[in-house]
């Protein structure tokens, strides 16, 4: 039977973890995005389709072609971390299908509608944006996700030529700003029900 996590482990992932707004200024070797990847690609998906496309930009070059697209509260803040990732998801995720599940390679037909893929793509790659977050916080590093930058600019940027579309961007290293004090979450009561 699966244990709980002590109450460290649980402060660092969540309780005391919190969204960074300012970074150290270092140069993280590529091997910390490759273990990054290698913990986030274990979390669940529907059928294993693992939608998600990750652009780690961490050259100086990379960070050129994506500034313009990040608005200008949100490259300011991030362009001197380590990295900011790109989350995309690959609307084309079902070719990978016989590969991902291979105990049913027709099961790359479930997703031939384009809204079924769509739906599916867009879902499942959130949740492995929220899997490389957490991932991140367990190997002790800080991430800041952000909403705040051009798509369409994105995406002509890092994904022509592609059916991959990006969702958000987040950067990644080792947070140095005092963050504000924690906003208010909704009790269990206002957020849930159970029937």
């Amino acid at each position: 039977m699966t244990e709980a996590l002590a109450a460290p482990a649980l402060d660092q992932l969540f309780r005391q973890a919190r969204s960074r707004n300012a970074w150290k200024a270092e140069t993280l070797p590529d091997a910390t995005w490759r273990n990054l990847y290698d913990l986030v690609k274990f979390g669940p998906t529907s059928a294993n389709v693992l939608p998600a496309r990750f652009v780690f930009v961490t050259t100086p070059e990379g960070k050129a072609r994506l500034a313009p697209h990040l608005s200008e509260t949100n490259a300011e803040k991030s362009l001197v971390a380590p990295a900011i990732v790109i989350i995309g998801y690959d609307l084309h995720f079902a070719e990978k299908i016989p590969q991902l599940f291979p105990h049913n390679p027709g099961a790359k037909d479930w997703f031939a509608a384009p809204e079924v893929a769509q739906t599916t793509a867009f879902r499942n790659g959130t949740l492995q944006g929220a899997y490389l977050i957490l991932a991140a916080r367990a190997l002790g590093l800080d991430a800041g996700p952000m909403s705040g930058f051009d798509n369409a600019g994105v995406d002509k940027e890092f994904f022509d030529g592609t059916m991959i579309k990006s969702n958000f961007v987040c950067a990644l290293g080792h947070g140095v700003d005092e963050p504000f004090p924690r906003l208010p979450r909704l009790s269990f009561d206002e957020a849930c029900k159970i029937v």
